[in-house]
């Protein structure tokens, strides 16, 4: 009863950034605070309603996007290539789980991230760390380096021109299925895993054609030529998150107007940190990382603060436990939370757990290693009687070379040539296609299997 936007002032607030000039903070919170919301709280309930759906087995998660979003970059080209992507994942996972994929996007407002080290060395200089696009820049300079709050304002209108992007691809024809699908034969016919992907590929055009038969097209079905589309990202930058926060005109609740989803990392989840606590007080979904280290009597009291009434489609438990220990170490996490009858949703990143640096000093992920998580993932959960029921991945739209693997190889010598992560190595178009049929080929003989044994 005690909670406003600002409660979390009272708490210890980890990873946030040391500003040296305050004033200059309060006034661009206040600027902030006086902007229209970039989400609404009817869409943050149906985005609610549907994860319960989730929660219940009824329907599977699909968030991917950028590791961190960035100024220099910013195009409506790559907006839509990433939203096209995210399309043609979320229909061959639709059909090979015979299912609604709710689609949710690391996009429109992940400008911030969370540092091991607040210090970067290099030759003997010392400067803060770089924390995204919303807090200072990537260039090894001092003044670069320094927090300036004036991009949190740059954030926020680069975050509400790409939602306004993003609505009109989602409603105005450009996310027609018929279209979504055409794409996806094309990656299929170019693919040296064609012959792998081929089947499945077939069957869902065979799929359209009996409903175009059948009458059932745009005219009579929405859901064939426009979709649900959602916004998270890491509500990391408290005061950003606190300037953006409304409450809801038609109820008492309130709304982190910054996106649909949330998520708390592995850093900030402290049951009484700061974090948590903003969290606790608004409607959103809020996702939680969850790494191996993590134990049951870590979680439960960050389960009790942000959802003490166990609703449904609230909480998104977001492992990320690297492919090494992913089976052992979240069984056991699954096991005591299925004990307690705590309700969830069970989603993996395998992007996180499984970064390593080359002799070239490249950060990357190979594509069998995140493939085998999400492999050890669904037999951890599935094993103790849960609900595999998302992925999270860190992808583009565009034809990046920083994971290695994948159906056309991409290999360490490769990736100096279209290196442009301002963070962590993301899955580019074709890779994260690749990784959509993998993950259909399990759905489809979890599903069959399970249709056998019944």
């Amino acid at each position: 009863m005690s909670w406003t936007p600002a409660s979390w002032r009272n708490k210890t607030a980890a990873q946030l950034p040391d500003y040296p000039d305050l004033a200059d903070l309060q006034r661009v919170e206040t600027e902030l605070a006086g902007k229209p919301p970039l989400v609404f709280a009817g869409e943050a309930r149906r985005l609610r309603r549907q994860l319960a759906d989730v929660s219940a087995g009824k329907a599977f998660l699909l968030q991917g996007g950028d590791c961190a979003e960035s100024f220099k970059e910013f195009s409506a080209d790559h907006v839509r290539d990433t939203f096209r992507v995210i399309l043609q994942m979320a229909v061959v996972l639709t059909f090979a789980a015979a299912k609604p994929v709710v689609k949710v996007g690391r996009i429109a407002g992940q400008f911030t991230k969370p540092r091991s080290n607040p210090f970067e060395t290099k030759g003997g200089i010392v400067l803060p760390s770089y924390r995204g696009d919303s807090v200072n820049d990537m260039a090894f300079e001092p003044e670069a380096r320094r927090p300036d709050p004036q991009r949190l304002i740059r954030s926020y209108d680069q975050s509400a021109a790409t939602i306004n992007l993003l609505r009109a691809f989602a409603s105005g024809g450009f996310a027609d299925l018929g279209n979504v699908h055409q794409w996806t034969l094309e990656f299929v016919k170019d693919s040296p895993a064609s012959d792998r992907y081929t089947e499945l590929a077939g069957r869902i055009s065979e799929a359209l054609a009996f409903m175009r038969a059948c009458g059932v097209t745009g005219d009579a079905a929405r859901s064939l030529e426009a979709v649900d589309f959602y916004t998270s990202h890491e509500a990391l930058h408290l005061p950003f998150e606190e300037a953006l926060t409304r409450r809801d005109s038609t109820g008492d609740a309130w709304l982190a107007t910054s996106a649909h989803m949330l998520w708390i990392g592995e850093r900030s989840r402290q049951p009484d940190g700061a974090h948590v606590e903003f969290a606790s007080g608004v409607m959103n979904p809020i996702g939680i990382k969850c790494g191996p280290t993590m134990e049951p009597d870590e979680l439960f009291p960050v389960l009790d603060k942000l959802n003490p009434e166990n609703e449904a489609g609230r909480i998104i438990l977001i492992s990320r436990m690297g492919a090494d220990r992913v089976r052992d170490r979240l069984q056991h996490l699954v096991k005591a939370v299925e004990r307690e009858g705590r309700s969830v949703i069970w989603s993996c990143d395998p992007m996180h757990g499984n970064t390593v640096k080359t002799d070239s000093g490249y950060k990357t992920r190979q594509f069998d290693r995140i493939l085998n998580e999400l492999e050890g993932f669904m037999q951890a959960v599935a094993g103790e009687g849960a609900y595999p029921g998302g992925v999270h991945f860190e992808m583009t739209g565009r034809d990046v070379t920083e994971c290695v693997g994948g159906a056309k190889p991409l290999t360490e010598a490769d990736l100096s040539s279209r290196y442009h992560t301002h963070c962590d190595p993301r899955l580019n178009a074709d890779q994260a296609l690749d990784m959509a049929f993998r993950i259909a080929e399990a759905l489809t003989a979890a599903r069959t299997g399970s249709a056998r044994a019944a």
